[in-house]
């Protein structure tokens, strides 16, 4: 890929506790090419996240002035708290010639596709449902209660998996990160995007 061309789009999203933010954490330390995109959120951070490097941080008003303006590419609303994708960092990379991946739940991945239709969807899904339980369950940072809601809407994404072009299990991380590699390159290798490319050669070529 030549820097004058548009990178890839990937959305990576599944249940809540699949497992998304610890496959993100090992792809960035292997990988030097793709760019992941920052979300915004409304939820407390956990210990050990900071500002501008895992989440930004915001308030509900902030947030809800973010969306008033047309500042996210996409955002939800998920078990009481906002999250989102910053619109200018992810055209700008884009348009960079950059890769970018974004780290998201499912029903923000529902709007991007709407709104970017040519991107790739990647559904990172859990072993079992047992699996997710205890995953939850070690966090150590939710109620029983609270663990029974992600649980319940984690069936409920499953069943979104469907609007996906990959679906890759999480048995374990390091797995989870070849076959998300894999698809990239293949992406990458794809006919419609590579004849976009010659198209071009060959215009210039025959002038």
């Amino acid at each position: 890929m030549t820097h004058n061309d548009r990178g890839l789009l990937m959305v990576l999203s599944g249940p809540s506790g699949v497992g998304k933010g610890t496959v993100n954490r090992a792809l960035k330390k292997r990988s030097t090419t793709i760019q992941y995109s920052i979300s915004v959120t409304t939820r407390p951070p956990r210990e050990g996240e900071q500002n501008g490097v895992d989440y930004f941080f915001k308030t509900k008003e902030q947030f809800e002035d973010m969306i008033r303006h047309n500042q996210l590419l996409e955002w939800a609303e998920y078990v009481g708290n906002y999250y989102g994708t910053p619109l200018d960092y992810v055209e700008k990379t884009l348009n960079d010639g950059k890769d970018v991946l974004l780290e998201i739940e499912v029903q923000g991945a529902m709007q991007v596709k709407n709104n970017f239709p040519s991107g790739v969807f990647i559904f990172l899904a859990p072993p079992s449902l047992d699996a997710l339980r205890r995953r939850i369950t070690e966090r150590g940072t939710e109620t029983g209660h609270l663990i029974d809601t992600r649980l319940q809407t984690a069936r409920e994404e499953l069943d979104m998996m469907q609007h996906y072009d990959y679906v890759v299990e999480n048995d374990e991380v390091e797995l989870a990160c070849d076959r998300i590699e894999a698809i990239v390159t293949a992406e990458h290798c794809n006919r419609s995007r590579v004849m976009k490319k010659y198209t071009r050669l060959t215009e210039v070529d025959h002038k």
